[in-house]
């Protein structure tokens, strides 16, 4: 039995809904650019194959947990995304396989420092500072789910204002193709999240603000930026 310097961290885990058992995070992965609108927002128009980045699993916040406003920042953004948690493992899959890995869905923010990702894309350095940092990863609990993928309105609210407003189905690559592509890179496996990527209208959240997400059919989010 393997004795350890000091005691592990603990398993970083997202509630599933109406369950007492939660999803156990094994690590986040995140697909950059996968709505059109959003792509010629941030300064591409093509259907390049999916580009993926990651969080780290703890930066995990879930539902009632604090968001405090992160340091190195004054342009802090918001993003909401369709998430899909997986229980199955595999590689190099095609979309048709990807889709037997689902175990459900959620409603996930990846927030982003905007002003340290933009100076590391210029500098040509990873962006791990921009995107990974702790709690930057608010989601809602898991729905468990069956049949085809969700298609419907995605959107996020500041203090009341609608920022993002899109559907589901206006991804470029669609659930399938997005854990497909994933797989091609990485051995899949249960405990594995995906942010699937966000619509246009991203922007910046203030402190203080309170933030709401929704995915028609899947869940909420809402946590305030302390």
């Amino acid at each position: 039995m393997t004795s350890f310097a000091f005691a592990p961290p603990a398993v970083p885990a997202v509630p599933v809904e109406g369950e007492t058992a939660a999803f156990p995070v094994r690590r986040i992965l995140c697909v950059g650019r996968n709505y059109a609108a959003h792509r010629r927002e941030m300064g591409g128009d093509d259907r390049d194959p999916p580009f993926f980045f990651a969080k780290p699993a703890d930066a995990i916040v879930t539902p009632g947990g604090e968001v405090p406003y992160p340091p190195r920042t004054a342009n802090l953004h918001h993003e909401i995304e369709l998430v899909v948690a997986l229980n199955g493992s595999g590689a190099d899959l095609t979309p048709e396989q990807a889709l037997e890995l689902v175990y459900g869905y959620a409603v996930g923010v990846d927030l982003t420092r905007r002003d340290l990702q933009n100076a590391a894309k210029e500098k040509g350095q990873p962006w791990d500072s921009g995107k990974g940092f702790d709690a930057s990863a608010p989601i809602s609990a898991i729905r468990r789910w069956t049949g085809a993928p969700p298609q419907g309105r995605i959107w996020i609210s500041v203090d009341g204002e609608v920022r993002q407003d899109a559907t589901v189905a206006d991804m470029i690559w669609n659930v399938g193709e997005v854990i497909a592509e994933a797989s091609k890179l990485w051995r899949l496996a249960p405990g594995d999240l995906i942010f699937t990527g966000t619509p246009e209208g991203v922007g910046p959240i203030p402190r203080g603000a309170k933030v709401d997400g929704e995915v028609e059919g899947v869940g909420r989010v809402t946590f305030t930026v302390s």
